[in-house]
């Protein structure tokens, strides 16, 4: 994980890597149960991903029938044998059973092969046309006029099939282009993630946990930033989007924390990243001391912004209208270290491949509200995908 040396008070590193695993968890039913097990014996590093479909666990809900050529399973989770911290000009590398000089040694004989180029001469494609993307938003719209939810997170998926490429290098590239607070490379077998996510989902330090949602995007102009930031920081629908998202955060985080210590730190800001302006929000609370991980993950997974409010409906509606399983994307990469601090982000802004059968996806999303226009919402997805499509080309 890559914070890119961004300026954040909340990051406890610039960079953490983790190697080899001494015990793996991805179990296929009884999850939670089994994950309570596993984080109570552990008492040492652990990283991982959650998967989207991990929602169907915790709310009790059915996956519809559709492909994820991916193939992430819902949950992995491990103890690694090495760890390596760096801060500032500071590395710390802890090992179970190695030697961290050998280790440091070895690092320094390292070259990376710069030759090694990505054969990627073909066509992205998409898994829904504009056409039926738009004839989609319409229909989530009447559910909105119904009152069915306030707010839903729409996503499509663009591929590439038969795809023939270098993760590492292309991974190289787009930090280049998109370097983001929430980064990472994450390789599981024969699955990849190169990811460069700007938001944070869930981090805990001590008895304080803290979410920082992202909800209203705008792209980056250099004859006009400035004006494109007070635009965003005043359009009325990009607020209420925020807004929805903070309060079903805010609900979210009261279920697991002192009562009246929820509380919003930071509210509607602008920040700015290589492509675009997001705005952001951050909602912190102080944790009731008898809470469990598993019990923080129940009540806060999948994040808010990337399904919307109510929670439980607007998932329904995303398994009945997006085209594709969702899989990796949206789901979490992040650590816990060995005091039960932890670090999450949300998987968006990425690259996830499959090397055995050669398909790479690419997903991206955008909130619905009453007053979103269609063609404005595709043309936002294709804005959030345009760092990874300048990565691979």
């Amino acid at each position: 994980m890559n914070s890119h040396l961004y300026e954040d008070k909340y990051h406890s590193f610039d960079c953490l890597l983790a190697v080899d695993a001494v015990q793996m968890f991805s179990p296929e039913k009884n999850i939670f149960p089994e994950l309570d097990k596993f984080y109570s014996n552990c008492n040492d590093w652990i990283f991982g991903h959650l998967n989207y479909d991990l929602k169907n666990e915790i709310e009790n809900l059915h996956a519809a029938v559709k492909t994820n050529k991916i193939g992430f399973p819902d949950i992995f989770l491990f103890q690694p044998a090495v760890v390596i911290a760096i801060n500032k000009n500071a590395i710390e590398i802890s090992c179970f059973d190695k030697n961290a000089n050998e280790i440091f040694e070895s690092i320094k004989q390292v070259r990376l092969n710069s030759n090694a180029v990505s054969k990627l001469n073909k066509k992205i494609n998409s898994a829904i046309t504009k056409d039926d993307y738009v004839k989609a938003i319409e229909e989530l719209k009447k559910h909105l006029l119904r009152g069915d939810c306030y707010e839903i997170n729409f996503c499509q998926e663009f591929f590439i099939e038969d795809a023939d490429i270098n993760p590492l290098e292309i991974y190289s590239c787009l930090h280049k282009i998109s370097p983001s607070p929430f980064s990472c490379y994450y390789k599981l077998n024969d699955r990849y993630l190169l990811c460069a996510s700007p938001e944070r989902f869930l981090k805990k330090t001590k008895n304080v946990i803290i979410s920082q949602p992202i909800k209203g995007t705008s792209k980056r102009n250099p004859a006009s930033d400035e004006a494109e930031k007070i635009a965003l920081q005043s359009n009325e629908k990009e607020r209420a989007e925020n807004i929805m998202i903070v309060d079903l955060v805010r609900n979210d985080l009261s279920k697991i924390c002192v009562e009246g210590s929820v509380a919003v730190k930071e509210f509607l800001n602008i920040f700015s990243f290589p492509q675009v302006h997001q705005m952001i929000s951050t909602i912190t609370g102080e944790l009731r001391p008898d809470i469990s991980f598993v019990e923080i993950l129940a009540a806060t997974f999948p994040m808010g912004s990337m399904t919307g409010a109510p929670k439980k409906r607007v998932m329904e509606l995303i398994e009945k209208y997006e085209k594709t399983k969702r899989g990796l994307f949206s789901g979490s990469v992040g650590y816990i270290n060995p005091d039960g601090d932890f670090d999450f982000n949300v998987i968006i802004r990425s690259i996830l491949y499959n090397e055995e059968n050669k398909f790479l996806s690419i997903q991206a999303g955008s909130a619905i509200t009453f007053k979103s226009i269609p063609e404005k919402e595709f043309e936002e997805c294709n804005l959030k995908i345009e760092a990874m499509k300048k990565a691979l080309n």
